[in-house]
């Protein structure tokens, strides 16, 4: 199962990079350029509202008496046209635990406006054996309110990698905030 996850990422990855050097356009997501990027989640899974346990986002929710928030960002440099590699690091607490996150992953925007990003998001969570690692697929709209801000709603599921930790996938609704210079 971990081989043809692995291969089906590697394809992505690798028809991602053929199309994205076939197209010019010049724009906020053109060759050279950055995107620093906020993200909000709403969905289920062990964080509740927020998403899941490893959020390089912003959160904040409460259940049961128990409040859950969180602080991240991403950034991401475009290596070729309309595809950009990115890394995620965040912080959240869950009823007085730290949980450090990170993430990995790479973003295209279909005809500039249409992204789709692949990445790994991992946390070190204090006090606990198994640390959770997921595999997200995301899809979304790229509105830009001006040339170099954009507001990105969005759909991803998050693919459980670690069935030690959880064996649950989490769905969840995005609405992102990207800045591109």
């Amino acid at each position: 199962m971990k081989n043809l996850l692995f291969l089906t990422v590697l394809a992505v990855f690798g028809l991602s990079s053929v199309i994205a050097q076939e197209s010019d356009n010049g724009s906020s997501t053109s060759k050279g350029k950055w995107l620093i990027e906020a993200n909000t989640g709403f969905g289920g899974g062990p964080m509740g509202l927020t998403g899941h346990s490893a959020n390089t986002g912003f959160g904040l929710s409460s259940i049961d008496g128990e409040t859950v928030w969180s602080l991240g960002a991403e950034a991401g440099y475009f290596v070729v046209n309309d595809l950009a590699i990115k890394v995620g690091l965040g912080y959240s607490d869950l009823a007085g635990e730290t949980i450090f996150s990170y993430k990995l992953g790479a973003k295209y925007y279909l005809s500039g406006v249409i992204p789709f990003q692949l990445d790994i998001t991992g946390a070190s969570w204090e006090d606990i054996e198994e640390n959770p690692l997921w595999l997200g697929i995301q899809g979304g709209y790229a509105w830009f309110i001006v040339e170099n801000v954009s507001i990105e709603p969005g759909l991803r599921y998050n693919v459980s990698l670690n069935e030690d930790f959880t064996d649950e996938g989490i769905f969840e609704f995005r609405i992102g905030f990207a800045l591109h210079f």
